[in-house]
This record gives structure tokens, C-alpha cells and sequence, in this order.
């Protein structure tokens, strides 16, 4: 799926187009949902953060600005964002996402979707390890632990902002990286 298909998407979600919004969330929810598989480590958590994912982009769709950036970088960070508040007020104790009871899961990847899911993951790892310094850390750090910026400033004993330098060339990194 390109770039566009998913700006024109966004918009016409924008105008509560319910067939946009079907679309968008067929060709987009596989990665979201991993996004927020990977922040929560819990399918039954990352379930209900995709639902309140998709309701925030049904609801903010019309703030989506179309600026030459991917619009998958804006679905993605809406998603990581909603898992990490889930993650936090969890670790609150303000919610018992975790209560003993019945979860119903959904049947799991086929053999051939974990294949190659195992094999992105992989050439992802690869990939970090080819960042130079405590950059890959980082990443880590924030995109899949869910650790705040000011936090990994702190533990990396650099200005905030040299944090967010760090992230954005390293997740363009990556992609160049992901891409060959």
C-alpha cells in the first residue's frame, strides 16, 4: 500500500466516509496491532488499544496533515502512544488490564505469516545492531519498552532534544536499512 492510498484514505475518513474508514483499517490494523502487541505483551490489551486506536483516528482524522511525511508514521505513533498510556496506567494500577477471568483470544498467525514475521524480525534486529552507539538502545528503549524520551535522556545522560535527534535518525536509518 503506497503513501497516497493512505493520505486519501485519512481524508475521506475525515469526511466519517465509513467505507474509507473499513479500508483503512484492512489495509493498516496488521501493523498497528503489532505495535501494540509489542508495547503491552498482552493480545487481550493490545485488542482493546487497537479499538481505541481506530476510535482516535476516526475522531482526529482531520488533524492528519499531509506534510511529506508517511501518514503511517502519524497511524503508528497514535497506536504507540494509546499502548503506552494503557502500559502506564497499568503499571499505575488504575486499570487491571490483566484481571483473572475468561480471554478470548483470536486464532493466531498461520505458519507462514510467524515465517516471515520471524524473518522481518530478524533482519530488523540485524538492522538495529548497525546503528552506531547507544542508538539501537534507544530505539528500544522507546519504541518497544515504551520508555518516554525524558527517560532515555536521563539514562543516556543527553539533552532531550539530543534524544530526539537520536530517534528520528535512527528509526531513517533503519528504514533505509529495512528497505534493502
Amino acid at each position: 500500500m503506497d503513501r497516497q492510498e493512505i493520505e486519501d484514505l485519512i481524508a475521506r475518513v475525515a469526511l466519517q466516509d465509513r467505507a474509507a474508514f473499513e479500508q483503512l483499517y484492512d489495509r493498516v490494523s496488521a501493523k498497528l496491532f503489532g505495535v501494540c502487541l509489542r508495547v503491552l505483551n498482552s493480545r487481550a490489551a493490545a485488542e482493546d488499544a487497537m479499538q481505541d486506536t481506530f476510535v482516535k483516528i476516526w475522531n482526529n482524522a482531520d488533524r492528519y496533515n499531509s506534510n511529506g511525511l508517511s501518514p503511517m508514521t502519524w497511524l503508528i505513533t497514535i497506536a504507540r502512544n494509546t499502548a503506552i498510556d494503557r502500559l502506564r496506567a497499568r503499571k499505575k494500577g488504575h486499570q487491571n488490564l490483566d484481571s483473572p477471568g475468561f480471554e478470548l483470544v483470536a486464532p493466531g498467525p498461520t505458519p507462514e505469516q510467524s515465517a516471515v514475521n520471524a524473518s522481518e524480525a530478524a533482519k530488523l534486529a540485524g538492522c538495529l545492531e548497525t546503528l552506531e552507539g547507544d542508538r539501537g538502545q534507544a530505539i528500544r528503549g522507546a519504541y518497544l519498552d515504551g520508555e518516554t524520551y525524558a527517560d532515555l535522556a536521563v539514562r543516556f545522560n543527553v539533552p532531550l532534544n539530543t534524544m530526539r535527534t537520536w530517534l528520528r535518525r535512527g528509526l531513517i536509518a533503519l528504514r533505509e536499512c529495512m528497505s534493502l
